[in-house]
């Protein structure tokens, strides 16, 4: 190493006195030009400087060579804390040590993954203050003071380049519920993707949606009296869609499904032949760069629990405008939703008929901050001549992508002549990859 420096250090000082002698030289060689003397010099002080600069490099190689093959101790690869302590030990057993890091057939670490889904955990907690007892025959109940309303475990993953797989666990405080579990086939002949397990039908907007998806904390009179509520139509069967063509830029999709025939309190199967069926047919549009609107047009019909012989069917219009300027898209936006639903249930001696609705909008007026409101009204499918109506206020704040907080003040008139007054207070967090929901 002091051969080194030494070298380097001649090395620097040499070149330092031959750039200072061409300096000094200069003005010399400006003043006689014809001083053939003068330029001999130089010509053989550059000679002898290349010479000795030739030798020098000469005795770098040599140093060089004769330094040993080992590596320095510097250079060495970092060992794992295992060998380096096995090294140590008596006897040297460092051979018996298997390494921390496993091995995949040299694919990488990436392979790991390969066989495992993406997996999420959403909590779901809701807090209420006020409300007084619903009437008995009421089909929304006030929420409790405090409970973890639901926590969804999701399993998503691709099974091969034809399929896809999707379950979703939710735990209650009183017990689990498969939400939905399917297989997904995209890659079946004319364009067509079939789903195949227990899967939320495609009637309307709110009955396909997740707890965690909705823009306020609760559903809509509508949902909850005539189609069943939070589980909604929730069952297990087949369902085929298709994208159909359609012309100035429309997008047109229809989904037809088949079901055992047991959602809820909608549809009751007594036997095997008593299953039931959706139809649903969306149109999507670009009306501006900024703005479109979706529209749906839903049928469902199945068996309902006072026999084979009693059938309910359900027809539903869906309505959803969407604001969202491309130049402000993280600040500003609006969203506003409606869902029509007529009920037509077959009982003894006649026919119960029930009509209900919702409006609602959000207006997004900063980057995390929402804001909206809804106005319901709903007939009970049950009962004649019962309407439940009501209307809410929703704030809600997203601290970032993985979680959000919302407040919600919430108005309900029964049928009754009985009100309810509750302010519900929400908070959402996510855990891991969770696959976006359709759009």
């Amino acid at each position: 190493m002091k051969y080194k420096v030494s070298l380097a250090a001649f090395l620097i000082v040499s070149a330092v006195t031959l750039f200072s002698q061409q300096d000094q030289s200069a003005p010399s060689q400006a003043a006689a030009q014809s001083s053939a003397s003068d330029i001999s010099a130089m010509e053989q002080r550059m000679r002898e400087m290349e010479e000795r600069i030739i030798f020098l490099e000469g005795q770098v190689r040599m140093l060089k060579s004769e330094q040993p093959s080992a590596p320095s101790a510097a250079s060495a690869p970092a060992q794992p804390a295992e060998t380096t302590a096995a090294a140590q030990a008596p006897g040297g057993a460092a051979a018996g040590v298997i390494s921390a890091e496993p091995s995949y057939g040299g694919a990488g670490g990436a392979a790991s993954k390969a066989l495992n889904p993406d997996i999420s955990v959403i909590g779901d907690f809701i807090g209420a203050a006020g409300g007084n007892t619903a009437p008995p025959l009421a089909t929304l109940q006030p929420f409790p003071a405090m409970q973890m309303h639901e926590s969804e475990i999701g399993l998503q993953a691709i099974i091969d380049p034809y399929s896809r797989g999707d379950f979703f666990i939710s735990f209650g405080e009183q017990g689990v519920n498969l939400e939905e579990g399917f297989i997904t086939f995209t890659a079946l002949p004319d364009s067509f993707v079939a789903k195949v397990g227990k899967m939320r039908s495609a009637f309307g907007k709110v009955n396909t949606m997740h707890n965690h998806v909705l823009p306020w904390i609760d559903r809509p009179l509508v949902s909850t009296n005539l189609v069943g509520g939070e589980d909604g139509i929730d069952d297990a069967g087949v369902s085929v869609q298709r994208i159909l063509p359609a012309p100035k830029g429309i997008f047109l999709e229809a989904t037809a499904q088949v079901f055992r025939g047991d959602s809820a309190d909608v549809f009751k199967s007594s036997q095997n032949s008593d299953v039931s069926n959706v139809d649903h047919l969306r149109a999507y549009k670009d009306i501006t760069e900024s703005t479109n609107i979706d529209l749906g047009l839903s049928y469902a019909r199945g068996h309902n629990d006072l026999g084979t012989n009693f059938i309910t069917q359900l027809y539903g219009f869906d309505a959803t405008v969407r604001w969202k300027p491309l130049r402000r898209a993280i600040y500003h936006s609006f969203v506003g939703r409606t869902e029509l639903i007529w009920s037509q249930r077959h009982e003894f001696p006649s026919e119960q008929r029930a009509f209900g609705y919702y409006a609602s909008g959000d207006y997004q007026f900063a980057r995390r901050w929402f804001a909206g409101g809804r106005y319901d009204s709903s007939d009970r499918s049950r009962f004649a001549n019962t309407t439940d109506k009501g209307g809410s206020i929703v704030l809600t704040y997203w601290p970032s992508e993985f979680s959000q907080i919302r407040g919600q003040y919430e108005f309900t008139k029964y049928a009754e002549g009985r009100n309810s007054n509750q302010l519900l207070m929400q908070l959402i967090f996510s855990l891991g990859a969770h696959g976006a929901h359709p759009f």
